[in-house]
């Protein structure tokens, strides 16, 4: 099948991708000339493991293209996918429906044969119905059909959350969409992946409520966590003991510095709104989004009480600044929150991150940035373990206190067991949910 996918940002890439690499005919399409001019050269604008060699790939196979180009994208494909952007909208935290649109209008005025336009950004309830208003309005006589087809991917494992899916969410309005669709996802189809198929409107909610449902998980165990630290338990024996419970499952039970990235922050906000429109208040997705906030703002309180109650003066060695490892996406990363107040306290903040220097740059003015933890490290008054890359989970703790002004650790994503912070000769451990030492 031929297949325009219209934005070649995070998700328009990695689906565009992908199913060129199921055998259909991909076209992607961006208004940005330098981000089809590096496409076009084989360079990936955004970092996900594995996802240059497979772009190279179907390339060369000649099932993948980039182009400006939008009416000769359109022209003949049996579906157009719309995979732009939906920022959370200034002053009333709902999503920003500006470029959706802008992209119906577009395709219903370049599209001359049937088609199915497939909303695959995140958009509230009732936005692929607008979707059709937009066309209809746009091309009265275009014989098209609208599709809500949700995304479900993990930064730093998109490919894999695309190719082998817990499952793909459809929803459609006809019998002629359902067949289309299905016959994209037939790949997935023919290894038993479950392809769910629904209405537009529980389709658009299946993707909010279960990004909702995560963000609640993380902001739970953060509270727990708080608990912990408390009454002297473990979280992380906490959640092991919670996890092994069918009913609850163990992921997302990794108690940190509160959630971020391009899902969450944006949709939980979404949802909270969408309840507030239709008069049914989501009360526990607004406690998650306040609670978030205050996880973020203990964390400072943490760093502080390590550095004796004020940053002035001190020098602070921040390992990680994205909002997860394996990915270079610095959106509502806890970083944003944390690396200001300690630069704005007075310290002296160096940055260590595997992927994050190229937006980080910009959104976190004031730090130094250094390629090697242990240069990061090197006569600092704290160290902050920020962001898990696999490159900070085996340092050698022992170097790094030694080298040290004062060997003082701010574990916030419980990589290291106090014991061994302890020994490798620190002064002070502080994690999270879990008793420290030194203070």
């Amino acid at each position: 099948m031929k297949i325009a996918m219209i934005g070649t940002g995070y998700v328009g890439l990695v689906s565009g991708v992908c199913f060129s690499d199921f055998g259909h005919e991909v076209v992607c399409v961006d208004k940005d000339p330098r981000k089809i001019e590096r496409l076009e050269k084989g360079e990936v604008p955004i970092f996900e493991p594995g996802l240059d060699m497979l772009m190279a790939k179907n390339v060369e196979a000649g099932r993948l293209s980039f182009t400006m180009d939008l009416e000769m994208a359109v022209t003949g494909a049996d579906a157009v996918f719309i995979a732009v952007g939906t920022p959370t909208r200034r002053g009333d935290g709902h999503a920003d429906l500006t470029y959706v649109m802008a992209a119906a209008e577009e395709i219903a005025r370049v599209a001359k044969d049937y088609v199915v336009i497939v909303t695959k950004s995140t958009v509230p309830v009732g936005t692929n119905r607008q979707v059709g208003e937009v066309v209809r309005n746009a091309n009265p006589s275009l014989d098209f059909d609208v599709a809500s087809n949700p995304e479900f991917l993990r930064e730093g494992a998109a490919i894999d959350d695309f190719m082998k899916p817990d499952r793909v969410v459809v929803g459609v309005q006809s019998d002629r969409a359902a067949e289309v669709m299905a016959e994209i996802y037939r790949p997935l189809y023919l290894r038993d992946f479950p392809i769910v198929t629904t209405d537009l409107e529980s389709a658009e909610m299946i993707k909010y409520a279960a990004n909702a449902f995560l963000a609640a998980k993380i902001t739970f165990i953060n509270e727990i966590a708080a608990l912990c630290e408390k009454v002297g338990a473990d979280v992380k024996q906490v959640s092991k003991g919670m996890g092994m419970d069918n009913r609850i499952g163990n992921k997302f039970l990794h108690a940190g510095p509160g959630y971020g990235g391009s899902c969450f922050p944006k949709d939980t906000k979404a949802l909270a709104r969408i309840g507030q429109e239709h008069a049914v208040p989501m009360q526990i997705t607004e406690t998650v989004i306040k609670v978030n906030e205050e996880v973020k703002r203990r964390m400072i309180d943490k760093l502080r009480d390590l550095c004796g109650g004020s940053f002035n003066g001190r020098s602070v060695a921040v390992l990680g600044v994205t909002f997860k490892p394996n990915t270079d996406d610095m959106r509502d990363a806890p970083s944003l929150t944390i690396v200001p107040a300690l630069v704005g306290g007075g310290a002296k903040v160096k940055v260590c991150d595997p992927q994050g220097r190229h937006e980080g740059e910009a959104l976190l003015p004031g730090v130094s940035w250094v390629e090697d933890p242990y240069d990061a490290t090197d006569k600092a008054d704290l160290v902050v373990l920020l962001t898990e890359w696999n490159e900070f989970r085996a340092l050698d703790l022992k170097r790094i206190a030694q080298n040290m002004a004062t060997p003082r650790m701010a574990d916030l994503r419980n990589v290291y067991a106090p014991v061994d912070a302890e020994r490798a000769g620190f002064d002070a451990y502080e994690s999270i949910g879990r008793e420290g030492f030194g203070l």
